[in-house]
């Protein structure tokens, strides 16, 4: 049974606000009341280190952040996997890479737009005088061929006008087949040189000709 203390001898003055209070004889009859009054202690530290106002912020900054790392986590890019990305274009392809290749069935024109098979005119020594008529070139080329080489020069639409004096076939390649097939775009003031032996396979590809030595080794066994 529990006393009434505030009338109870020895004991100090309670404010008198507080009522008439009773202290028990067994201290377990508080917990109870012990165990309300830490939880409402609890809720009372809670809400004074996250206002209620405060509440709703943090909940939508949370909730962006999570939105953020979600995007960004499809979004970067990862090895491995995906679609991978295209390679870039590589360098056109050396002229050396052309060696021992078989030379494409092409159709070149003559003067009169009649179709010419540049295979039928193996072997030969090709020049591509579409950047420039460079007609020394020619001439050159034509003095150190041997005999049974044709000297072809090949225009980009009609025929180039061949040198006099000299034994050159001038033909034109309208549709570009023979630059496409080398991946040499014309150049101005250079000529290009592609020689062929009688079989159809390539022996060298020049993209620039400084002189005819660039070439002289190759086109003096041409015709073997």
């Amino acid at each position: 049974m529990g006393k009434p203390d505030a009338d109870g001898p020895g004991l100090p003055d309670l404010p008198p606000e507080w009522g008439r209070v009773v202290v028990p004889d067994d201290a377990s009859a508080l917990a109870e009341e012990a165990e309300q009054l830490r939880r409402e202690l609890r809720m009372a530290n809670r809400s004074r280190r996250w206002p209620p106002s405060a509440l709703p912020v943090v909940l939508l900054l949370v909730a962006v952040i999570a939105a953020v790392a979600g995007l960004v986590t499809v979004t970067w890019p990862r090895a491995g996997r995906g679609t991978p990305e295209p390679a870039a274009a590589g360098p056109d392809p050396a002229p050396a890479q052309f060696i021992g290749r078989a030379l494409p069935a092409l159709d070149l024109v003559d003067a009169g737009q009649s179709p010419v098979p540049l295979r039928g005119l193996l072997p030969a020594l090709v020049l591509l005088v579409d950047g420039c008529a460079c007609p020394h070139r020619v001439i050159e080329a034509a003095a150190a061929a041997p005999v049974g080489v044709t000297v072809v020069t090949v225009g980009a639409q009609s025929p180039p006008a061949a040198p006099a004096g000299t034994q050159v076939r001038a033909l034109g390649d309208p549709a570009g087949g023979l630059r496409a097939f080398l991946h040499l775009p014309a150049r101005p003031d250079t000529v290009t040189a592609l020689l062929a032996d009688r079989t159809g396979r390539i022996a060298l590809v020049v993209s620039e000709v400084g002189s005819v030595t660039d070439y002289q080794h190759e086109l003096a066994t041409l015709a073997g």
